[in-house]
This record gives C-alpha cells, structure tokens and sequence, in this order.
C-alpha cells in the first residue's frame, strides 16, 4: 500500500511544484513589466540660437602663439577665449532671448578652426529653468557635438549631448544653431519627488 501511495503522491508533488513554479514565474514576470514602466527615460529635445559678437560678447583673453590671424572663424593656436553669448528662439538675433551660454574655449589646432570648450549654459524656458554644463571639442565652420556634464534647476542629473552647427559666420556677429537632445534617468524623477 506505501508504495502505491508513493506512486501516486510523486506525480501529484510534481505537479504542484510544477504549478508553483509557473504561479512564480507569472508574477516575477508581472512585476518586472511594472517595474520597467517606471524606468522609461524621460527626454526634451529643441533648437535654440547662439549669437557670437567679438568684442561684445566674446573677449580674447590670451592671444595665440601660431596659425592664422583673428577672423569670425578662426584664431592663433593657443588663443583663450571667453564668452557671454545670448541664445534666442529663432536664428534672429533680435528674437526673444530664453538663455545665455557662458564659457571659455582655448584654439587646439594649428589651423585656428578647432578648440577645447567649456560652457555653462542658462535657460528660462516656458517649463525648465535652469543651467547645463556642457564640455568638449569644437569646430567654428562644422557641426560639433558636446557631452552634457551636469546640470542645475530643472536640469539636474540630466544627461545627454548638445549638437552646434553654424547658420551665419558673416558679419559681426556670428550665430549658431544649438540642438539640444536631453535625457533624464529613472532616479532623477524620484529625487525630485524627495
């Protein structure tokens, strides 16, 4: 009579270890849906305009060593540079200004057309306020990407790039179309609820 028993118990236990299992499965699955939700990444992505004035709103600090001379678009090698541009909604520079990029840049190329940025830049948007800080290599007459660094405001722990590409390098002022392509992490939607 045991081992009858045994025989029939062994397939009852083996099946509900196999129910089990599944019940197991199915909620471990159902959570991490739930908690992947959570994680979507949330992003803004805009085009602002950056208006360039030598002598207005871009100094020569230092001048260069070696390479061309001063132009819209170029500077000696080693030349430091410091800068308080405006940065406005449309490629106008009388349009309405929403923040200003402020920063340095030293002249990296012997060709005077490339240089080490560092720029913090101030926004007073419709629904953000707040700074990013961005750093990087820079072209004056071809588009350049920069790694966001850090943020304040309504900008903390962002992350992401920021695109520039010149629009108008004739003139006094030269302008620069700015493309911003932001990310926020899951925990920085939850620190701000702290």
């Amino acid at each position: 009579m045991a081992s009858s028993m045994q025989t029939y118990l062994l397939p009852v236990l083996l099946s509900v270890i196999h129910l089990i299992n599944i019940t197991s499965a199915s909620e471990h699955h159902h959570h991490h849906h739930n908690h992947h939700h959570q994680d979507q990444i949330k992003s803004l992505h805009f085009s602002l305009f950056q208006h360039e004035t030598i002598n207005k709103t871009g100094y020569i600090i230092v001048n260069g060593v070696a390479g061309p001379g001063v132009s819209q678009t170029t500077t000696p090698f080693g030349t430091l540079f410091a800068f308080q541009d405006p940065m406005t909604v449309t490629a106008n520079p009388s349009s309405k200004a929403v923040g200003i990029a402020e920063g340095t840049s030293i002249t990296s190329s012997l060709d005077g057309l490339r240089s080490i940025s560092i720029a913090k830049i101030t926004l007073r948007l419709k629904n953000h306020q707040g700074s990013i800080s961005i750093v990087g290599g820079t072209h004056n007459v071809k588009r350049s990407d920069h790694p966001v660094v850090g943020g304040t405001g309504d900008f903390i722990f962002v992350q992401g790039y920021i695109t520039s590409s010149p629009v108008d390098l004739k003139g006094l002022t030269v302008t620069y179309k700015i493309e911003f392509h932001l990310y926020w992490p899951p925990y920085a939607a939850q620190a701000s609820l702290s």
